[in-house]
């Protein structure tokens, strides 16, 4: 079963249960994932899928740090509850100490490639390989965790 179908599956049991922000934010998901399909002109892949509910997620992340800098925790706190809610349809999150695997893999890589060791300014190329790493493991990774973990790893 595709994201896209889970939602729909899932906005008409909201509907049944009378979960009205359950169901707007169903809605919502929905919508941006109808509209990248339309400006597409194809169905989505589910790493495309994928792509959107991060962006969301990203969005709802921004606008919880805003209401919470602005001294609005009701809505900081109803943004998280639709993060929580996207986060039911996206694959497993990796662990700390698996993204660290990762890290150090493609900075021992890169090393092995390259006569020197690595540094700082070969952040860019140790960043790509470890993403690529995370997508074919099947999981998924916070962007800012993974270039903290490469900046550490790089400064040792």
């Amino acid at each position: 079963m595709s994201i896209t179908e889970k939602i729909g599956a899932d906005i008409i049991a909201a509907m049944k249960a009378h979960q009205e922000h359950r169901l707007t934010t169903l809605r919502m998901v929905k919508s941006a994932l109808r509209s990248k399909e339309i400006d597409k002109r194809q169905p989505l892949t589910d790493a495309e899928q994928i792509q959107v509910l991060t962006t969301l997620i990203k969005q709802r992340r921004d606008s919880v740090e805003s209401f919470t800098k602005g001294n609005r925790p009701e809505l900081a706190a109803r943004e998280q509850a639709e993060i929580d809610m996207i986060e039911d349809y996206m694959p497993q999150a990796a662990s700390e100490d698996e993204l660290r695997a990762i890290v150090q893999a493609a900075v021992a890589q890169l090393a092995a490639s390259s006569s020197a060791k690595p540094g700082p300014r070969d952040m860019g190329a140790v960043m790509k390989h470890a993403q690529q790493q995370v997508l074919a493991t099947g999981l998924r990774a916070d962007g800012k965790l993974v270039a903290e973990l490469v900046k550490a790893e790089l400064a040792k």
